[in-house]
C-alpha cells in the first residue's frame, strides 16, 4: 500500500455556465477484497454522485463487444506497456468506473474519482486503464502520473499527438478533454518548422480549457509568430472516431 498523497481540486477561473458534459471511464483491474475502498487518506469522500462502479469477471468483460484488450486497441496497449498489459490480461477481475456529470466550476469530481482509483490500488488493483487518453498503467506508473505532491499539472490528464498530414505537414490534436466537459483541440497543417511552437500552443489551449475556458465558433485568437493568428472551428462529436468528443480545429496557415 502507498502512502496516501492528498488529491487537490482546483478552481477553473475561466469557467461559464453551460450544458457541456463531463465524462469519466476508467477500467481497474486486478483481485479486489469485499473491503471499504480507502479513498478518504486521498482527498476523496468517494466516487461523485453520477459516476458508478461495477464489478466485472474478467472472463465475462472478454465477450463484451467493447472490450478494450483485444484488436487492435490491445495491440497498441501491448507494444505501448507491455508489463501494464500482462498485469491487466492476467487479473480475474474487473472494475469499471464510469460517468456523466454536469458542468462545474471546480474539479473536486475529479479529485474525489481519482482517489477511489488510488484506493482500488491499495486493495488489489494492479493496473488502470484510461481509454480517454489511450493509455494502459502499471500501479506504479499511475501513481507517478497522478499522486504528486501539490496535483499533478493538467498536462498529464490529456494526450498530445502529432501524426503526420502530407509532406512536411503533421496534425496536433488532444485526447482526453471529456474529462472536463470541454473540446478536444486539433491544429491541422502544421508545418515541422512550427511543431514545437504548435504543440506548446495547443497544451496552452488544452489547459485553459480545463480552466473553464470555452471558444466560440469563428473566435480568432492571436499567436505568436503568426500574422493573422488563427480562426476556431466547432465540430465534431461523441460518434467521431479521431475524438470521442466535440472538437475545436484550427488551421494552421500555409
Amino acid at each position: 500500500m502507498s502512502t496516501p498523497i492528498t488529491i487537490p481540486a482546483w478552481q477553473r477561473p475561466h469557467w461559464q455556465a453551460s450544458d457541456e458534459r463531463i465524462v469519466l471511464q476508467f477500467y481497474v483491474f486486478g483481485k479486489f477484497g469485499t473491503v471499504r475502498v480507502p479513498s478518504d487518506g486521498y482527498g476523496s469522500a468517494g466516487l461523485p454522485r453520477g459516476v458508478e462502479l461495477t464489478s466485472h469477471h474478467h472472463a465475462a468483460l472478454r465477450q463484451w463487444e467493447g472490450y478494450p484488450l483485444k484488436g487492435e486497441l490491445g495491440r497498441m496497449f501491448k507494444d505501448d506497456a507491455p508489463e501494464a498489459y500482462r498485469l491487466a490480461v492476467d487479473a480475474p477481475e474487473v472494475l469499471v468506473v464510469r460517468g456523466t456529470l454536469a458542468d462545474v466550476g471546480d474539479t473536486g469530481y475529479l479529485r474525489d474519482t481519482l482517489g477511489v482509483l488510488a484506493g482500488l490500488l491499495d486493495i488489489g488493483g494492479t493496473a488502470i486503464l484510461d481509454p480517454q487518453i489511450l493509455t494502459l498503467f502499471d500501479a506504479a506508473d499511475w501513481r507517478r502520473q497522478y499522486l504528486v505532491k501539490g496535483g499533478a499539472p493538467i498536462r498529464n490528464h490529456l494526450l498530445i499527438l502529432c501524426d503526420d498530414e502530407g509532406p512536411g505537414r503533421h496534425w496536433i490534436h488532444t485526447r482526453g478533454m471529456r474529462k472536463f466537459g470541454r473540446p478536444d483541440l486539433s491544429l491541422h497543417d502544421v508545418p515541422a518548422a512550427s511543431l514545437d511552437r504548435a504543440g506548446a500552443l495547443c497544451q496552452h489551449l488544452a489547459e485553459l480549457q480545463a480552466l473553464g475556458a470555452r471558444f466560440a465558433d469563428g473566435q480568432a485568437i492571436d499567436v505568436d509568430g503568426v500574422p493573422d493568428g488563427l480562426v476556431a472551428r466547432l465540430g465534431g462529436g461523441m460518434d467521431d472516431p479521431q475524438f470521442n468528443n466535440t472538437c475545436v480545429a484550427f488551421d494552421w496557415p500555409t
